[in-house]
């Protein structure tokens, strides 16, 4: 890795950080918030899925903070305890997002579907893409940059697949916003705190996006310098 792209790279880390301590702090206050109606994340999860005519979806409970999840593999909505049992703000605010990818999944949206599909790519390339770069960095030293070429267009699969999620977490979320508002789950007062605890959880998807966008840049210009 070149000192400019290592800088670039601490300074999305550090902004990554940052967004990460807004965002668990963001939900830590709004786990305080008990919904009016009593509602735990799991209840809230269950009454969207069948809302939305999905029967063949299961809700469960995972461990770990913030883990939450949808499988489409096994068709489960995965919440961790905070959510799964909570009444708060934040569990309704979460478990409608993951519905709201189980709502893309049986509407075969098309994001999704593109997603589902590059993940077997992406766990190639992430298994060998830091190995092959380190390795395209040193021999472009003296001129050979094929496999840094290799690196490049491995490294291209996870960008694509960083950007191809950013509108299936946009999309979950406005999916999620516009449920939680026309069913009346959350009151007016409570509606914009589940709104800005998902405003924060997708810009965490953004500074990954733009990160990954400009690490790949960075090795195209090295690529292209080096082999001039």
């Amino acid at each position: 890795m070149t000192p400019a792209i290592m800088i670039v790279s601490l300074i999305f880390v550090g902004i990554s950080m940052l967004v990460s301590m807004v965002l668990k702090s963001k939900f830590t206050k709004y786990s305080k918030v008990r919904l009016a109606n009593g509602m735990s994340g799991k209840e809230i999860a269950e009454k969207m899925l069948r809302e939305n005519g999905i029967y063949d979806v299961k809700v469960t409970s995972v461990d770990g903070f913030l883990t939450d999840h949808y499988n489409p593999a096994n068709k489960t909505v995965n919440l961790s305890p905070e959510v799964y049992s909570g009444t708060s703000v934040s569990a309704a605010a979460v478990a409608a997002h993951e519905c709201g990818h189980a709502v893309q999944h049986a509407t075969a949206y098309g994001p999704l579907m593109m997603r589902s599909k590059l993940v077997p790519a992406v766990q190639f390339s992430s298994m060998l893409v830091n190995w092959v770069l380190l390795a395209g960095v040193i021999m472009a030293a003296s001129g050979n940059t094929t496999v840094l070429l290799i690196g490049i267009i491995l490294m291209s699969v996870t960008v694509l697949f960083t950007l191809v999620t950013l509108p299936v977490e946009f999309d979950a979320s406005k999916r999620a916003l516009a449920w939680l508002n026309t069913t009346n789950v959350t009151t007016s007062t409570e509606y914009p705190q589940a709104k800005d605890a998902l405003k924060w959880a997708a810009t965490t998807y953004v500074v990954a996006a733009l990160a990954a966008v400009v690490t790949l840049i960075q090795y195209i210009m090295l690529y292209m310098s080096r082999r001039d």
